[in-house]
């Protein structure tokens, strides 16, 4: 007695069927497609792009100096504008107009009066400083533009308040050089109605703001126009990306 005949299996069952076990067949994975984890993997390709357009801007990022060195250099540029007031102080005493003073004597007391009443000695006094300042804010402004070639907060700050400091020592440099304070002191040592200086003032303090303003206007100016531009976003993460399409999901 023969045994009935078992028609053979169709082609895919019988390619899963000669399958070991534990292991199914998966079709070939192509570009795109999904891994056999499930896992979303991109294509080479664009994985290599979107890297090749991120390493300019790395290579910029690593190319800036750190806060570290900002704040080095910015302290250096303080140190350096701040000291450069004794030259301001120096020529202000050279440059200011004197203020003519004489002595008398009423009574037992003694007076002083200005010489020129309707002179402008005083106001040349404060406009001489307000000058210099002005000159010391440009010419310290460009110094560190040229050293330095960048902007930034710590320099920008070290500059100005490098100014204020250099300001403040030459008005005191220039009133403890000058002509003696003491002026009826003054008087009595030079005599009954000879002419002498008045002691050397500010009487305009704004002027102490003539040279950090200089600065920090000039220096914003030269970095405006001449400092290295930064990178643009779109410059720095490549062209954008398409439209997204819901082909990449899961």
């Amino acid at each position: 007695m023969t045994a009935p005949l078992t028609p053979s299996p169709p082609p895919d069952r019988r390619s899963s069927q000669s399958s070991p076990p534990g292991e199914a067949a998966s079709p070939q994975q192509g570009p795109g497609q999904p891994a056999q984890d499930g896992a979303w993997q991109p294509p080479a390709t664009g994985s290599g792009a979107a890297q090749d357009a991120h390493a300019p801007a790395a290579a910029h990022a690593a190319g800036g100096p750190g806060t570290v060195a900002e704040v080095r250099q910015a302290v250096v540029a303080l140190v350096a504008v701040a000291v450069a007031g004794v030259l301001l102080g120096l020529l202000w005493l050279w440059l200011a107009p004197r203020v003519p003073l004489v002595g008398d004597v009423s009574g037992d007391s003694w007076i002083v009066y200005l010489k020129d009443s309707e002179g402008e000695q005083a106001v040349g006094v404060d406009g001489t400083f307000t000058l210099l300042g002005l000159a010391f804010g440009v010419v310290s402004a460009v110094a560190v533009f040229l050293a330095r070639r960048r902007g930034g907060v710590p320099l920008v700050v070290a500059l100005c308040l490098g100014g204020l400091l250099g300001s403040l020592l030459a008005w005191r440099l220039g009133v403890w050089l000058g002509p003696q304070q003491d002026v009826i002191a003054h008087a009595k040592a030079v005599g009954k109605g000879v002419t002498f200086s008045a002691p050397l003032k500010l009487s305009a303090k704004g002027a102490l703001l003539a040279w950090p303003l200089a600065a920090l206007v000039v220096h914003l100016a030269l970095t405006a126009l001449f400092a290295p531009r930064e990178p643009e976003p779109h410059e720095q993460g490549g062209p954008y990306p398409g439209p997204y399409d819901g082909s990449h999901a899961a």
